[in-house]
């Protein structure tokens, strides 16, 4: 959930969206001299990407473009692609040619932006597709580069749109689930689809609902584009599940749920699609609420970590069992206030933390032995940034 989390469960008020109007889609993206976070640099290190809000006071003014150094993991921003409204929450697709960003806003939609690296240029929007709901908070694409899968926050409904394999534009959305069953948990007005992904498995899709309490899996037909129900795993009432990711294994999933300030092993059958939670266990921020956000596993499946917006912390679990139990490690100051989303970089020597309320992105080294955290530098300073994605 959004910036208002701290103060409200469940309906608008959750979120804030200020209804714009989405303009310039199809033009090139630019340098934009008047954003913060855009001044022009030597292109070193790799890219990275950031999805803020632009309808907030202090917001950015599309996706921010910038680059780490591979060798420290200091930031630098390098531009903006302007023309795209509140894109929170970002994903590239498998070929690379292609970044997806949501538009969270009352007319939800998601946007196609061309990364034209071979050529040089800036990146390109390609135009946006209604979601055919309200606040769009979660994007993913099928492994096979043919589907853009995303969550409606408000609407409590999931959507799909084929991609053209040649351009990475979106077409018409293909499908739309709304998640009407069963009844919303205690203090939550609706559904609230949070997250869609697929499984390592391939065949079956899985939607995360806060505000049912609930995990649905479902199949994509290829062909279609359409999602065909399996099943549902149910969380215990008032649980509020956020963000769901997989053991490198398959066989297991974690998931975080940020009203209860838990997290949960879940068994997953690659056969059925059918997940099985197990016991809620801590997240070792004590007392209090600390909105759990997003929870990563390592690639080597030894080490998990959790963002606790409300205790402004990280948390370290040792994944143990195969991948069956996780043992709570420490926790440590994430540096900065609210901590919507993390993300490693590819070689998973840096974890970067999207910093929403302190306008920051803080950097942390990744002991690839002990899976220990330690700050790296001082925080990048960047409007309201919500999720953050190396490449």
């Amino acid at each position: 959930m959004g910036e208002a989390a701290a103060t409200a469960r469940g309906g608008f008020g959750r979120r804030r969206f200020v209804t714009t109007v989405t303009a310039g889609l199809a033009r090139a993206a630019v340098l934009a001299a008047g954003d913060p976070a855009a001044a022009r640099t030597p292109r070193r290190g790799r890219p990275l990407f950031l999805g803020r809000y632009t309808s907030t006071p202090g917001g950015g003014t599309g996706v921010g473009l910038g680059r780490y150094d591979p060798a420290t993991g200091a930031l630098t921003a390098t531009g903006v692609v302007p023309g795209v409204a509140d894109p929170s929450y970002l994903a590239l697709a498998p070929s690379g040619r292609t970044l997806y960003a949501v538009d969270e806003q009352q007319a939800g939609a998601v946007t196609a932006i061309a990364l034209p690296w071979g050529a040089g240029g800036p990146p390109v929007v390609l135009g946006g597709r209604s979601t055919g709901g309200a606040g769009p908070c979660h994007l993913s694409v099928h492994p096979r580069g043919r589907w853009l899968l995303s969550a409606n926050y408000l609407s409590g409904s999931v959507a799909v749109h084929p991609i053209n394999g040649w351009s990475g534009a979106l077409g018409e959305r293909t499908d739309l689930v709304v998640h009407t069953s069963p009844p919303p948990g205690p203090g939550q007005t609706g559904p609230h689809a949070h997250q869609i992904i697929t499984a390592p498995d391939g065949r079956h899709v899985l939607a995360v609902d806060l505000g049912n309490d609930t995990v649905y899996t479902y199949r994509l037909d290829e062909r279609a584009g359409t999602l065909a129900p399996v099943s549902r795993a149910a969380l215990r009432p008032g649980a509020g599940p956020r963000h769901l990711t997989f053991h490198p294994s398959g066989a297991w999933a974690y998931l975080a749920n940020e009203v209860d300030n838990t997290v949960v092993v879940c068994g997953y059958d690659r056969r059925d699609g059918r997940l099985v939670p197990g016991a809620p266990q801590s997240t070792g921020t004590g007392a209090g609420v600390s909105y759990p956000a997003q929870i990563l596993v390592t690639g080597n499946g030894r080490f998990a970590f959790l963002a606790n917006r409300g205790h402004n912390s990280l948390t370290r679990y040792a994944v143990e069992a195969g991948g069956a139990r996780l043992r709570l490690l420490d926790t440590v100051p994430v540096g900065g206030d609210f901590p919507r989303q993390i993300a490693f970089s590819p070689d998973e020597r840096w974890l970067f933390a999207a910093n929403q309320k302190s306008g920051s992105v803080t950097v942390f080294s990744v002991d690839t032995r002990t899976g220990a955290l330690a700050a790296a530098g001082p925080p990048f300073a960047a409007p309201v940034p919500v999720c953050v994605l190396p490449l």
